[in-house]
């Protein structure tokens, strides 16, 4: 499963996020930084699942 987010993050930031931590703030806040740009969500999909 842990793959399958990794994956997920990858590719559509807010979608791993929300499927980690469902929707809610965080998730709301990664789509927000996906729509200024990839880079800012990518990294923060990746610290939000990962890092934390």
């Amino acid at each position: 499963m842990a793959i399958l987010i990794l994956i997920a993050t990858i590719l559509l930031p807010p979608l791993g996020v929300a499927a980690k931590h469902g929707l809610g703030g965080t998730t709301l806040l990664n789509l927000v930084l996906t729509l200024l740009g990839f880079i800012p969500g990518l990294i923060h999909g990746l610290y939000v699942n990962y890092a934390r």
